[in-house]
């Protein structure tokens, strides 16, 4: 199975879509200009191509597994996370102060997407680690940062979040981990969490869980939740790595994909630990960790899409069958048709995810349009990318025919693998409530700024490209009288539709994606692959926002009879 880093696409989407000049143009990001960019990216590009895509059937063959209550990896795994550490590659977005490069998220996200595309089982752990580092530089007191940051960033010890409790699902306002104080500044532990990934590890030193707990006087509900520091193995005064705390891992989960990423079931038995922000805030701190890792999810879910396109396209180059102009069965229409589907797809969910980065990049600059604009794409570059990934994969099995069923080609693993993205760090049912709920909380003021964007660019490229440049300015058009009726409904109307409105919302974002690509490329691919999109997928927003605006009324009046076997 191989794989190529796509770092003409990159380029493409820094360059004409996404405006990656105006992060290097900020005094934080001055240093990250385009050729510092480029050589970063090329460097990753062999990480991924090299050391991490062989890696991806042995973890499949050959799972994690607990033995002795440690957790042993996949064969080449831990050579592999050596070769990512010495790179720097952990951390790449830390800040300076702490041995981080304080690069922009936006080069992050591309470092991140080429390593989901060639492992995703181990770039898990890459994610779950840049999520933990990010909290506790935005939250930690001084001394927990000096104590832990250094070592996280370095890749020395790994990170993890505990959020989940068997009882709870995606609740935390249910979880029952109770922190108690030990009168010396530290807390014990005691409850049991489920679905921690990378929960433990037989390479890094240590292991640094962030665990949702409840102090002893804690309120009910999500607004009594703390976060607490819980490592591994203790820590001497001299950042040494001493006995071990109490806590261990219970059981692995026997998962559909991702066999190399170790799911573990935790057990704090009375484990020491430290508090993390304010007490009873663990929830908005824990929140800083979770949107890194929803942007991060989403990457995910594009990195295996790009990886099932590829594999397909090139199965489609080799397969004879049939009569075609090729002789093998890239010359078939449908399946140039699925080929098309996929490249297109990844396009628009990359740009979404790129643009998301962009703001963020842009927000930590101090622009807080774009930090608002960043936190408004977050859910939707969950989503769609995670949703994307499922479907692309899907395709790519059935550009393999009979054997994409068949495990020796990899096709299935990605389809495998990929399908969880979509459930965790909060479902995509749960994305899509947070996009017509709280993000729409503005008024709609962030909503309509992207819309006018979009009829702008739609109205620069009428002149060129009419029949490209008003499907998309009259979706953009429909897209705002949906997010009018939205803001007039309750709030429980607004959920029944907020799925099929995140996806409309995706649809058409990919058409302006598009449309500025190939106004940047006039006549070539680009302008090809934007004609695919805007005449054949665009067009899926009308059925989706008509799903959207219905009330909920007809919905909930369904019934356990009406629905029962």
């Amino acid at each position: 199975m191989s794989y190529r880093a796509p770092l003409n696409d990159f380029r493409l989407m820094m360059k004409h879509v996404v405006g990656y000049d105006r992060v290097a143009a900020t005094d934080v990001f001055s240093e990250a200009g385009p050729d510092t960019a480029q050589a970063i990216l090329s460097e990753a590009a062999k990480l991924a191509e090299d050391v991490m895509t062989p890696l991806q059937r042995a973890g499949d063959l050959t799972p994690a597994v607990l033995k002795d209550g440690t957790v042993v990896t996949s064969p080449g795994f831990a050579e592999a996370y050596q070769t990512i550490t010495e790179g720097g590659w952990t951390a790449i977005s830390a800040h300076p102060d702490n041995g981080g490069m304080g690069l922009p998220a936006t080069l992050t996200c591309m470092v991140n997407e080429m390593m989901a595309s060639a492992c995703l089982s181990l770039q898990l752990q890459v994610l779950m680690s840049q999520g933990q580092i990010e909290a506790i530089e935005a939250h930690a007191s001084d001394a927990l940062k000096e104590t832990y940051l250094p070592k996280l960033i370095s890749g020395e010890w790994t990170g993890t979040m505990n959020l989940t409790e068997p009882q709870a699902g995606s609740d935390v306002g249910a979880l029952t981990t109770k922190a108690e104080p030990n009168g010396d500044g530290s807390y014990a532990i005691t409850g049991q969490k489920i679905y921690i990934t990378w929960g433990d590890n037989d390479f890094s030193e240590n292991v640094i869980h962030l665990v949702l707990a409840r102090l002893p006087e804690a309120a009910p509900g999500s607004k009594g939740i703390s976060l607490f520091l819980v490592p591994r193995n203790m820590v001497a005064e001299d950042g040494n790595v001493g006995a071990e705390n109490n806590l261990r891992v219970v059981s692995l989960e026997h998962k559909l994909g991702i066999h190399g990423s170790p799911t573990c079931v935790m057990s704090y038995e009375g484990a020491t630990g430290w508090l993390v922000g304010e007490p009873h805030g663990g929830l908005r701190a824990m929140f800083t960790m979770m949107n890194n890792a929803r942007l991060g999810v989403g990457i995910q879910g594009l990195g295996v899409a790009e990886a099932a396109y590829q594999a397909a396209l090139a199965y489609a180059h080799e397969r004879k069958q049939g009569r075609s102009e090729t002789g093998t069965i890239f010359g078939h229409a449908d399946v140039r048709r699925m080929l098309a589907t996929m490249k297109a797809e990844v396009f628009a969910a990359r740009a979404i995810a790129l643009d998301c980065a962009v703001g963020i990049d842009l927000g930590h600059a101090g622009d807080a349009g774009m930090a608002a604009r960043a936190a408004f794409l977050t859910p939707i570059a969950k989503a769609f990318g995670t949703d994307i990934g499922h479907e692309v994969a899907n395709l790519g099995v059935q550009v393999h025919g009979g054997m994409g069923f068949i495990e020796e080609t990899g096709a299935a693993q990605f389809a495998r693998d990929v399908r969880v993205t979509s459930i965790y760090e909060g479902t995509n049912g749960i994305q899509a409530m947070d996009l017509v709920g709280r993000k729409l909380m503005d008024g709609g003021d962030t909503a309509f700024s992207l819309l006018d964007e979009i009829e702008e660019g739609a109205e620069a490229a009428r002149l060129v490209m009419p029949d490209l440049a008003e499907p998309v300015w009259q979706a953009a058009e429909t897209l705002r009288e949906a997010v009018e009726t939205l803001l007039a409904k309750d709030m429980a109307d607004r959920f029944g539709g907020s799925v099929p409105f995140l996806r409309g919302f995706a649809r058409v974002l990919g058409a302006h994606y598009h449309l500025r690509a190939a106004m940047a490329e006039r006549g070539g691919a680009h302008e090809k692959l934007a004609r695919f999109y805007i005449t054949r997928l665009l067009p899926e927003y009308h059925g989706l926002l008509a799903h959207a605006r219905q009330d909920s009324a007809e919905l909930m009046a369904l019934s356990e009879d009406d629905l029962a076997v």
